[in-house]
């Protein structure tokens, strides 16, 4: 238990970590792989070169600064960072480790001016947020093995069907290697892949949303190529080039806080940039399936028809399925044909005016940070409360430069 005098240590550094934040961070992941090496098989290699990781870490340590007195205020990121954890195998015995490098970083950066005032009273409300975390993600853990068909840790999959959606997406149909019923899942989540990939040293984990909706036989994940130069590309493009058919993956049970409420009859707005729609595809299926009668306008921002995925198994939804209102904007079409039934440009304030025929309606979207900010921005403008609006990043949570919606 934390004193008083430690609570007014931790909120008056608080300041002092928000100028330092991201020098604590990148020194502590520098720290933490240099003393535990084992840790790269865990965490996301292409998060840490891009300094996503670094910076989700120390958003994370200011918000817990300024809510020390009431940490019941950041549980939501709290189940959010407890779902990443869970699916890429955290475990308690990690956290002392945590701690202690993430200690070290601290007294680093802030040389003298980390007393051990300072110090002490960062490692006391360290272990108490981080048995927060251990009691969360616990419960996770037991959820995800406990539940029909569930499993711990990470389990053999087979790719029992590889499908190109389009030039730079494919899709990959996962079965279990025991052919067991598989457990359900709510539409918008994600699994881990591990995948070992020949001539690297550590292995690489990533999340990718499952593009289906729930069902006993398969998972369904539909993966982006990334570039080359792209440090995700390294395991993007190890799926597409060298995974086929027959071969075996392992994966965690799925996680995700970014789900559907299906409970909810309010119009709904499902609306991707890029990859981005694929947790929208198991979204829409699973509508159609337990909500048919529920008005869904679906949303695809694109850059042409050529790296448009899931064209066609929309286009099929709405022919059997009348209150499905697709849309598709290209913001680089090819040719004229691309626009007979589309639009090109960005989706704008002006665009959702003319296109959104109910802004009473729960609102779900994926993309680029850019993306996001600018339809937040707009669906503010629109009259569009926080309670209607639903995002999901892909990777590390990212400050937005728009109204904050969770």
């Amino acid at each position: 238990m934390l004193t008083e005098q430690q609570k007014e240590i931790i909120k008056s550094t608080a300041p002092v970590l928000r100028e330092h934040g991201t020098k604590i961070t990148s020194r502590f992941y520098n720290l933490l792989f240099e003393n535990h090496p084992e840790l790269l098989n865990i965490f996301n290699q292409a998060n840490q070169k891009q300094g996503k990781q670094q910076q989700a870490l120390a958003n994370s340590i200011i918000a817990a600064a300024e809510h020390i007195e009431q940490l019941e205020e950041i549980m939501p990121v709290v189940e959010q960072i407890a779902h990443k954890h869970r699916s890429i195998g955290v475990t308690a015995d990690q956290y002392p480790i945590v701690g202690e490098n993430l200690l070290q970083a601290i007294a680093d950066v802030l040389g003298e001016n980390a007393t051990d005032d300072i110090l002490n009273a960062w490692k006391d409300a360290y272990e108490v947020i981080a048995n927060i975390f251990i009691e969360v993600e616990a419960n996770m853990y037991e959820q995800a093995e406990l539940q029909e068909g569930g499993w711990e840790g990470y389990k053999d999959f087979y790719v029992a069907q590889k499908v190109k959606e389009s030039d730079v997406i494919t899709s990959f149909y996962l079965r279990p290697v025991d052919q067991m019923p598989l457990p359900t899942f709510n539409p918008g989540q994600y699994i881990s892949l591990k995948v070992t990939i020949p001539g690297e040293t550590y292995t690489h984990v990533r999340q990718y949303s499952l593009s289906n909706k729930p069902n006993e036989e398969c998972y369904r994940i539909s993966i982006k190529r990334e570039a080359d130069y792209d440090p995700n590309g390294i395991v993007s493009n190890f799926m597409h080039e060298q995974v086929n058919e027959g071969d075996t993956i392992p994966i965690s049970a799925p996680a995700g806080d970014f789900t559907l409420d299906v409970t909810n009859a309010k119009p709904l707005v499902l609306i991707g940039a890029g990859v981005g729609v694929t947790p929208m595809m198991s979204m829409i299926h699973t509508v159609v399936k337990e909500q048919p009668n529920r008005p869904v306008t679906f949303i695809h921002a694109v850059r042409d028809e050529q790296v448009q995925a899931f064209k066609t198994e929309v286009e099929n939804l709405m022919t059997n399925h009348h209150h499905i209102n697709p849309l598709t904007v290209y913001s680089n079409p090819i040719n004229d044909q691309q626009l007979k039934h589309h639009e090109q440009g960005y989706i704008t304030k002006e665009w959702l005016e003319l296109n959104i025929r109910n802004f009473n309606s729960e609102f779900y979207f994926c993309g680029p940070t850019p993306f996001m900010e600018s339809l937040i921005q707009s669906l503010t403008e629109l009259g569009v409360t926080s309670d209607q609006v639903h995002y999901e990043f892909f990777g590390p949570k990212e400050p937005l430069n728009a109204p904050t919606y969770a």
